[in-house]
């Protein structure tokens, strides 16, 4: 069974920090590109970040650059997402997800993802 499990999320103070992992079961991703999307309610979901297999070519949505940073474990079959400096805006159930391609290269298209995490709610108080 593959399983892909976000945790960390919580309620948060303008301006604060996170740290979310995923865990991955049943399925190995180090030789993938894995991603972080984000959806509000009533929204799509939209990319955040993308790291490609070895850490070494790694993809930011503009709304994060320079705040949020992604990193792997492949050891750990795990993925991470630091998130500082957060705003209102970034409040949604943030899921990791695993590209069905050998990652060479992050990708930000929902569409190459295969295995998705069923999501942890950040929520981002003014």
């Amino acid at each position: 069974q593959v399983l892909l499990a976000e945790s960390g999320g919580g309620l948060v103070q303008t301006g604060a920090s996170l740290n979310l992992s995923c865990s991955a079961s049943g399925v190995s991703i180090s030789i993938h590109t894995m991603g972080w999307f984000r959806q509000g309610i009533g929204k799509e979901r939209e990319f955040v970040a993308s790291i490609n297999w070895n850490g070494g070519t790694i993809s930011y949505a503009n709304a994060v650059k320079g705040r949020f940073t992604v990193s792997r474990d492949n050891a750990k079959n795990t993925l991470y997402l630091e998130m500082n400096s957060l705003k209102p805006e970034g409040t949604g159930a943030y899921y990791c997800a695993r590209s069905y391609r050998h990652g060479l290269y992050p990708t930000d298209l929902l569409s190459e993802y295969e295995y998705w995490g069923q999501g942890t709610q950040v929520t981002v108080a003014s």
